[in-house]
């Protein structure tokens, strides 16, 4: 075939799809159980640019950098806090919001407290992801170690901590494969606990995660929580590596810990019980310092908390000393949060659930992390869900209203339509909702230096005060 026939057919080819793309219905056509789209022309001829991850995260970083250099201007360094993408949103446009919290961090080593923040999550945070890099950072400035409060048994695989549950145990909560419904909603600071009648024991083994050196891996204060049922209730410890071992026996019924305090920290041990009660969780650290607790919850949207008894809640939460509980939430409700009307709704479930966590925590600072970009596909295109710039800014408005602080993930990682330049950048998976591990390691870092960012102009504003 002659040069000129092959470009002809070429030629006529392009533009029949011209065509297709000019005059396709924009909602595309069903054909029985398959739904076709076709781009529109104005897509083909001007492609949506990606966004260069690298560049972005680049130009975040000098800003943070900037701020870091305003050693004698408050109001320079709120400036630039301000411009970052990492920014934190706080009720009244306080600044000092968590000035209390980096006062009490500090004061552990002589205090001799283990100060907690307690992280709430959808699938982003499971396996300890997000979660363990903030950890770091915390435990590495202000002293701590472990991996905070652990599930008697082991679900889904942590990145930090193993515990291996055997014997007569059941699995309550109001979320998950494995529910057992109950009225009175005992299930306690982890949303989930397990039952057991009889005997059963947890083995618990600290990670080897590369984020984490072997000194914060460590722990030495180990406190099972739970609720115990009528009857006495026998709790053993034993230092696996043969070091020692203690046995305590509770008998009151309601909220109790019982604490074990080894001379030496260790990377694993065991725990025995036998009665009846709902075991809540292990709290697993080496203070004096901060502990920072994983707990995820799959699918859920965040409305949960309020249906845990919030009695038996606030008498756990007592027991804890925490000092800012995390709630990160919005993403598994996104793609059913297509009109305002139902978005605030939601907002209305989360402003409860803000609520009813402050009730049984009164004394600890809020903070609600809304959801990521998320893709989904709109005529044959990979883009932003419509509402969910509207999602992100009526959450953050809520949690203000609310007495929350809000921080964005949305916008940390470029806000419209990066998801696709993080999947694009192996940053993201193929589900355009999930980090990758590469990915969910660099958005933990951003909130850590979130937290840097604001602990900074903390002791910038206390160096100003001193100094008048």
């Amino acid at each position: 075939m002659r040069a000129y026939k092959v470009l002809l057919f070429i030629a006529v080819v392009i533009a029949m799809l011209a065509v297709a793309c000019l005059f396709f219905p924009k909602d595309g056509v069903r054909l029985g159980s398959v739904e076709v789209h076709f781009p529109t022309l104005l897509s083909v001829l001007n492609p949506q640019r990606q966004m260069d991850v690298e560049a972005f995260l680049a130009r975040q970083d000098s800003l943070a950098a900037v701020a870091e250099t305003c050693q004698d201007s408050l109001a320079q360094y709120r400036r630039a806090m301000d411009s970052s993408d990492i920014r934190f949103w706080f009720p009244g446009n306080d600044d000092s919001f968590f000035d209390a919290l980096f006062a009490a961090f500090e004061q552990t080593p002589y205090s001799g407290r283990t100060i907690r923040i307690v992280h709430y999550g959808d699938s982003q945070i499971e396996m300890d992801r997000m979660t363990n890099r903030l950890r770091v950072y915390m435990q590495r400035t202000f002293g701590g170690g472990g991996p905070g409060l652990v599930p008697f048994a082991t679900l889904i695989p942590s990145l930090s901590v193993s515990t291996y549950g055997t014997g007569s145990l059941v699995r309550q909560s109001p979320f998950g494969d494995s529910i057992v419904v109950r009225a009175a909603g005992n299930y306690g600071p982890m949303v989930q606990d397990f039952r057991v009648v009889g005997s059963a024991t947890s083995i618990i083994t600290a990670g080897t995660h590369s984020s984490c050196d072997s000194r914060l891996r460590q722990f030495s204060q180990l406190t099972l929580l739970f609720c115990n049922r009528p009857g006495p209730l026998s709790v053993s410890f034993s230092n696996r590596k043969g070091a020692g071992s203690l046995q305590q026996q509770c008998d009151e019924a309601g909220v109790h810990a019982v604490s074990w305090h080894l001379d030496t920290a260790t990377t694993s041990v065991s725990i025995s019980v036998s009665g009846s009660a709902d075991l809540y969780g292990v709290m697993v650290d080496n203070g004096p310092g901060v502990a920072v607790d994983n707990i995820p919850m799959r699918g859920c949207s965040g409305q949960q908390f309020t249906q845990i008894n919030a009695d038996q809640l606030a008498a756990a939460y007592g027991l804890m000393d925490i000092g800012l509980i995390i709630l990160q939430f919005g993403g598994n409700s996104m793609p059913y949060l297509k009109g305002q009307a139902s978005i605030d709704s939601y907002c209305t479930q989360i402003g409860r659930q803000i609520e009813r966590v402050k009730s049984c925590c009164p004394n600890a600072k809020i903070l609600f992390i809304g959801p990521s970009d998320m893709s989904t596909r709109e005529g044959g295109e990979l883009r932003s869900y419509p509402s969910l710039s509207r999602v992100v800014e009526s959450l953050r408005k809520t949690a203000n209203e609310h007495g929350a602080a809000y921080w964005s993930i949305y916008d940390a990682m470029g806000g419209n339509n990066s998801m696709v330049a993080w999947v694009s950048q192996g940053l993201a998976g193929t589900d355009y909702v999930h980090f990758s591990q590469k990915g969910v390691d660099i958005m933990g870092d951003r909130l850590a230096k979130a937290f840097d960012n604001m602990y900074q102009m903390y002791k910038l504003r206390k160096e100003i005060d001193n100094a008048q």
